[in-house]
């Protein structure tokens, strides 16, 4: 069994490292269920990734993703400063999605056989 431990730090949808982050967790678990764990830990504005109630106009949708990898058992967490910084503690998350800590991450670290950064 191999833990693997995803780390986001780049802005939900500014870019294509966050999307891709998550969708190659996915496929992890997809094709690999019995083989990996998988746990996906969000800095900076990462974090916008498990906030509910996204609803972008054209192309993807980052909560109908973080959804899928919530239900293939994945544990995800947002870094409780960085949520706190930009004015969100009193915001609804997805289900399935928690608020963490540094020793969160460096439990999860320790934890990982691989940690992949985006």
């Amino acid at each position: 069994m191999q833990n693997i431990l995803f780390i986001v730090n780049d802005s939900t949808y500014s870019g294509e490292k966050t999307f891709n982050a998550v969708r190659f967790a996915i496929n992890m678990k997809e094709e690999h269920s019995k083989d990996v764990n998988i746990k996906l830990f969000c800095f900076s504005d990462a974090i916008l990734c498990g906030i509910a109630g996204q609803n972008p106009n054209e192309g993807f949708n980052i909560q109908q993703l973080i959804d899928i990898l919530a239900a293939q058992g994945a544990e995800i967490k947002l870094c409780t400063s960085c949520v706190k910084a930009r004015g969100l503690l009193d915001a609804k998350l997805i289900d399935g999605v928690t608020l963490g800590t540094l020793d969160d991450v460096s439990e999860w670290t320790l934890w990982a056989d691989k940690v992949l950064t985006f």
